[in-house]
């Protein structure tokens, strides 16, 4: 099966309930885990990120709007437990975390857009 992730604003790329050999290609066990409860906090990545959540549910929105009420689904991007998803080096924004998270991540210094 081909991998057709849907990319959403901002470049992020979430991939909905990918399958345990996709998984295991990518060697996620071996990933550091990472957690948080819920909360509202701003995020700049310096690497490209790669995560699989495997519990929570997040918003992230561009830092110049926020998470709000008044945000458009077009200004946010929603993903949870079950999902991988690819964060792109440079992006700006706000995780408003409404589900606490459990992930495996890893990040990529040397990544770039052009793949």
């Amino acid at each position: 099966m081909e991998f057709k992730p849907s990319e959403g604003n901002f470049g992020i790329k979430v991939e909905r309930n990918p399958s345990t050999s996709r998984l295991a290609e990518l060697g996620i066990k071996s990933w550091p885990k990472w957690g948080c409860p819920p909360g509202k906090f701003p995020v700049k990545y310096e690497a490209e990120e790669t995560c699989y959540l495997l519990k929570g549910k997040v918003k992230v929105c561009g830092t110049n709007k926020g998470c709000s009420s008044s945000s458009s689904p077009s200004e946010c991007v929603e993903f949870g437990a079950g999902d991988l998803v690819i964060l792109p080096k440079g992006l700006s924004c706000t995780w408003e975390v409404s589900v606490a998270i459990d992930k495996y991540y890893k990040f990529d210094s040397s990544s770039s857009s052009s793949s």
